[in-house]
């Protein structure tokens, strides 16, 4: 799991809401966050892993959203691996452990572990949160037709650049002036929780915002398109609508417990003796929480698999398979055999309305395809709505499209 407190269990003189939380069942709590990550990580890569019977989609490039969702998925099952490994070393060797409670300057390699893992366990996560942001972000720029190719160099510049500054930041005002003198105080540590729940915060409250916006773009999208808004493009908007749903449903399960843990610790810490019998509800309810980040946190990379691509079944095929070299289908097929749209010469179109309507339809497709990839129906009904309108010449690239919706 991740929590603030995991760096802060590093200073020697850490507080008693720390010790209170840290010291509670460890063993048992361990365990938990294993038997959590090691599944969710199991079940994260059996859902990526390629299907047998799934047909090899053919695209000449990857859209950033895809590729973004792939990320959130990786910083998840790394995060994983990082719970695994801490609390397995925590269970493995409590010798070793021991000797964090105590400044010891001779052996600097439990604190180094101890800072080392925590620190990479927030890392991740983090990055997590920035590209769950960045997902909001870019959904809501496709739709706009803002989004392109280049813009996923500015998403890893600002998930990764701003989850290491935070995480870097926040650890240096905690361990100052140095691992073993750390200084005590609630307002020495403040930045530190901080720089760690700023991106969660962010993504619970602005990303709700842009997903709204997202399905009132795109119904305004699908109803510009041709004037009127039929009942397969109105059931590809809620179909859209409760993926970002099911996002930020596993988004607030997975983390609420962390927000309001931290709340009761940090009530805590505020009294003059936390062992004092009034507060013995708000200890259990702050040691439950606790438990419940242990379980919750980690499964987050399995649960947003499932709400972005459903499951994706157990059939794994590990055969190695050659992929198609978008040039290379470009330049042997023809016209109306190719799998790719062509670029389109609006000089040559600027006086033909058609043309131009014939275009705007195609990016409309185009963004609804991105937006809802993983679905199996979402293509689909592109396809009826695009066929029904007549987009002539068109139309086999449409049909393309429903055809890659169902072999997702």
């Amino acid at each position: 799991m991740a929590s603030p407190r995991l760096e802060t269990y590093c200073c020697p003189n850490r507080d008693a809401a720390t010790q209170l939380v840290m010291s509670f069942q460890p063993e048992v709590f361990c365990g938990v966050c294993i038997g959590s990550a090691s599944v969710s990580v199991l079940l994260t890569v059996l859902q990526l892993l390629p299907k047998k019977g799934q047909i090899l989609r053919k695209m000449p490039k990857a859209s950033s959203s895809s590729t973004i969702l792939l990320l959130i998925s990786v910083c998840d099952i790394l995060g994983g691996l990082g719970v695994i490994f801490r609390s397995g070393v925590w269970l493995g060797f409590p010798g070793f452990i021991a000797n964090i409670s105590v400044a010891n300057v001779t052996d600097m390699w439990p604190s180094a572990f101890c800072v080392g893992s925590a620190m990479w366990i927030q890392l991740l996560y983090s990055a997590g949160f920035w590209w769950l942001f960045c997902y909001a972000v870019d959904s809501y720029l496709v739709v706009r037709r803002s989004a392109g190719l280049s813009t996923i160099v500015l998403y890893h510049m600002m998930a990764w650049g701003l989850a290491v500054l935070l995480c870097v930041e926040g650890v240096a005002l905690l361990y100052y002036p140095s691992l073993s003198s750390c200084e005590k105080g609630l307002e020495h540590a403040i930045p530190h929780y901080i720089t760690t729940y700023a991106p969660l915060l962010l993504v619970l409250v602005v990303n709700p915002i842009l997903f709204r916006r997202t399905v009132s773009a795109v119904a305004s999208l699908l109803k510009g398109r041709q004037g009127i808004y039929t009942e397969n493009e109105r059931r590809l908007g809620t179909e859209i609508q409760m993926r970002f749903f099911k996002i930020m449903l596993v988004f607030i399960v997975c983390w609420s417990s962390n927000i309001v843990n931290e709340s009761l610790l940090f009530y805590l810490e505020m009294q003059p003796d936390i062992n004092e019998m009034p507060l013995k509800n708000i200890r259990s309810a702050a040691l439950i929480t606790w438990i419940i980040m242990g379980i919750l946190n980690p499964m987050q990379g399995f649960l947003f698999t499932l709400a972005f691509y459903g499951w994706t079944g157990c059939r794994v095929d590990l055969k190695w398979q050659k992929r198609e070299i978008p040039w290379e289908s470009m330049s042997s097929s023809t016209v109306g055999e190719n799998a790719y749209p062509s670029p389109v010469n609006y000089q040559t179109n600027l006086h033909d309305p058609k043309k131009l309507s014939t275009t705007d339809s195609q990016q409309t497709d185009e963004a609804i395809s991105m937006l809802s990839e993983g679905s199996d129906a979402s293509t689909v009904e592109i396809y009826l709505s695009s066929k029904l309108y007549g987009l002539n010449g068109n139309e086999a690239d449409v049909n393309w499209k429903a055809v890659e919706g169902m072999s997702r």
